[in-house]
């Protein structure tokens, strides 16, 4: 499959620079599997679409202010993006710099003056160590890291992305960008599905900054994705074998949740799974877990696109994607969703 079969054409002004200022007042596209009719609807009435006994699979995955501004020693300015924190010392990272700082050599944080080792480089991601024993990452980053919104936000950082850029039932701390599709979520749409009879349930993956990289090959299969680290446990596997067993739906809320789920199940039987999982899903994966996604409108040609064709159909999907610009549907992180059912 080529890359290009998964790009379309975006207008600028469709891409949501600011979120709403309710969290449920979104809207929301529902999309039959394999089919051509599309609803146009808000989020707020969410519960509308599901049974008792349906679980929504959430993320709980909480984003880390994972960006910093740092100084190279010859003096050139720097910018780090934590892709995952190893340890209290020891993290790995993106590095934005003209030209990129040599193995060895010590970066300062600047506002803090922090010194940051460069232990070196592997694949996309530098090794990188803080010198003083004293300090820790965690430490650092609440202090005086930047909340690491996509690149195509084009605004400085404000100070109501903190909380916004995060779901309400964020947890687990680990994430450099938001699983998406959550951020409609509030209370008021959590106590319609309750009254309902919609069950809720959760795993963790902390999303990668490899989420917003490009697909740099032309054919589909060729790609690599980076590991990212989950987390199903056995309750959820229970939960999820039950409403299995009495017919009832699997709901992923996102497509993080949804790879978590599939990672889980990759055996043939949903068990038990904490670690990497580099699973790429593309159109022809069969689908072990997932009966329906809530998700957000994806970039073109990435691999969320990819994901999304796989469960719908290429031809479905990009049928949507059609539509939602036609009846001019926010788009992207700050966007807004669709089921897919």
């Amino acid at each position: 499959m080529d890359v290009a079969d998964f790009k379309f054409d975006l207008p600028e002004e469709l891409i949501a620079q600011q979120p709403l200022a309710e969290r449920g007042a979104s809207r929301l596209l529902i999309v039959e599997r394999f089919g051509r009719e599309f609803v146009d609807e808000r989020f707020a009435r969410l519960e509308q679409f599901f049974e008792p006994g349906d679980l929504l699979v959430f993320n709980n995955t909480r984003v880390i202010p994972a960006r910093l501004h740092a100084e190279k020693a010859t003096g050139g300015k720097a910018e780090l993006l934590i892709e995952r924190v190893l340890d209290r010392h020891r993290a790995l990272a993106q590095i934005g710099a003209n030209r990129k700082p040599p193995s060895g050599s010590v970066m300062f944080e600047l506002t803090t003056g922090t010194k940051i080792l460069v232990e070196g480089r592997k694949d996309e991601f530098w090794h990188l160590r803080l010198v003083d024993p004293g300090d820790d990452w965690s430490g650092l980053l609440e202090r005086v890291g930047h909340m690491p919104l996509p690149p195509y936000i084009q605004r400085p950082e404000q100070s109501g992305d903190r909380e916004r850029y995060q779901t309400v039932y964020a947890e687990i701390p680990g994430a450099v960008a938001a699983p998406t599709a959550g951020l409609h979520f509030d209370q008021g749409v959590f106590e319609r599905l309750d009254e309902q009879g919609i069950g809720r349930a959760f795993c963790t993956l902390h999303v990668g900054a490899g989420t917003f990289q490009p697909v740099r090959v032309d054919q589909v299969e060729a790609h690599q994705m980076h590991p990212e680290w989950l987390c199903v446990d056995q309750d959820l596997v229970d939960r999820v074998n039950a409403v299995k067993r009495a017919g009832r739906r699997v709901v992923a809320v996102g497509t993080t949740a949804v790879r978590s789920l599939e990672t889980a199940a990759e055996s043939g039987t949903l068990v038990p799974f904490t670690g990497d999982s580099r699973l790429f899903i593309y159109p022809g994966y069969k689908f072990r877990v997932v009966d329906a996604m809530i998700t957000n409108f994806h970039l073109p040609g990435s691999t969320l696109m990819m994901l999304v064709s796989a469960f719908a159909g290429r031809d479905t999907i990009m049928a949507a994607y059609r539509h939602a610009i036609q009846q001019r549907y926010r788009f992207f992180s700050y966007g807004d969703a669709m089921l897919i059912r």
